[in-house]
């Protein structure tokens, strides 16, 4: 072991006592080489091994999706503080974040959107795998284009790192999905779509809630303002960090009165 521990540490793997640990305990003999072999060219550990805990349960990830991160817990916590029973995910990726909102609240049911079919792909697998795919209904669309009903729950971890900090990610990041890194630029497009049009998708009293980067709150939280959002406000991760910014819209507006709300096909 301490040879593939130097090789480890070698390759510059920021953990390698830890990542070796996770990787004795799936693999041994050739299978243990080969993953060591992997995770010296620096691929995610989960990439290596299909799965990544998330919340309270654990996900199927592939290089299709976005590994599912500890600070995307908070946007959890946040959701949960509050009612829920239709919720629409955007950029759902490996699906963890609606499915475990989903798993925390059995009554709920709701949609997960995404560009991408193979990412749609992993997000069915893991509904099928925890038991949800009667409640959890995935689409592809772009953004919101094309949803129809309306959801007291909108939530989404879009990509929001700007073009010029790409270059200072880590190896591991850079092999995830670009789409779901980056949207180029200054990091708030997606945002800006979506504060656009999550409004008139959301039932009256209904709350929007979005990852961030940690230097975002103030530019999307002025969006959600212009886009006629109240009660404002920016949770933080155990780190300290400003990580989602959350917005309602008031229960007199008028974007969803008139629209059916969201039921699982």
């Amino acid at each position: 072991m301490s040879d593939a521990l130097a090789r480890l540490r070698a390759a510059g793997v920021p953990d390698p006592e830890g990542d070796l640990r996770r990787l004795r305990r799936a693999f041994d003999g050739a299978g243990l080489d080969e993953a060591v072999a992997r995770r010296a060219a620096r691929e995610p550990v989960s990439h290596i091994l299909g799965r990544r805990a998330f919340w309270a349960h654990e996900f199927e990830v592939t290089p299709d999706v976005l590994d599912p991160r500890p600070e995307t817990e908070t946007l959890v916590e946040a959701a949960l503080e509050g009612e829920l029973t239709t919720v629409l995910d955007l950029g759902t990726g490996s699906g963890c974040i609606l499915l475990s909102l989903l798993a925390a609240r059995p009554e709920a049911q709701g949609l997960g959107t995404d560009i991408s079919e193979a990412a749609l792909a992993v997000a069915r697998r893991n509904a099928e795998a925890l038991g949800l795919a009667a409640r959890a209904t995935f689409r592809r669309a772009d953004w919101l284009s094309g949803i129809d009903g309306a959801f007291d729950l909108i939530v989404s971890n879009p990509p929001y790192i700007a073009a010029a900090e790409m270059a200072g990610l880590s190896p591991e990041v850079l092999r995830e999905p670009h789409a779901a890194l980056t949207p180029g630029g200054d990091g708030l497009d997606a945002y800006r779509v979506i504060a656009r049009d999550a409004p008139a998708r959301l039932a009256p009293g209904g709350r929007l809630m979005v990852e961030i980067g940690p230097t975002q709150a103030d530019p999307v939280q002025d969006l959600f303002r212009q886009a006629g959002l109240a009660d404002l406000r920016v949770q933080t991760d155990l780190d300290g960090r400003n990580r989602v910014v959350c917005g309602k819209i008031p229960r007199q507006a008028h974007y969803s009165t008139c629209i059916r709300p969201f039921r699982h096909p």
